[in-house]
């Protein structure tokens, strides 16, 4: 499915006190970290995820893997686009990196997803209605910060 036709979800941003090389670095960094915890597996496994485990071009380029998702994209220091699928929904997750001026950056996070039938509207209702989707998107852009600053 391509990424521009997958209905959009939300965006969290956050401005990091870090280059964007250094923002970029962090990111790819975390995502690992995040990604490469035992139950990730399990669950990309569980949900019947295309993607589930860690593989290719490390650090993360097109090609790579992480546990529900895969790389698309990757122009390093500027945007990163994760894409993946399981039998509740096609997704993605567009990281951008933005330059504000020296030593300053902005983080965005842009996710998009489709939920097909009444399976995939409980997951949404699951994963999306309890907040829980940007619970985990906060935690993820704070982690990048932390690592980058």
């Amino acid at each position: 499915m391509q990424i521009a036709s997958l209905p959009y979800i939300d965006e969290h941003a956050t401005v990091i006190a870090a280059g964007a090389d250094d923002v970029w670095r962090a990111l790819g960094e975390t995502l690992e970290r995040s990604f490469s915890q035992a139950g990730m597996a399990r669950y990309a496994r569980l949900v019947g995820a295309v993607d589930r485990t860690a593989s290719g071009p490390r650090p993360l380029a097109e090609g790579s893997t992480l546990p529900g998702f895969g790389v698309v994209a990757a122009v390093p220091g500027r945007e990163l686009i994760l894409q993946g699928r399981h039998r509740f929904s096609s997704y993605a997750l567009i990281f951008r990196v933005e330059r504000l001026g020296p030593g300053r950056s902005r983080l965005r996070a842009e996710s998009r997803a489709v939920f097909p039938g009444p399976a995939g509207s409980v997951y949404r209702a699951l994963v999306i209605g309890t907040g829980g989707h940007a619970v985990g998107m906060r935690r993820l852009l704070s982690g990048v910060r932390r690592r980058s600053e």
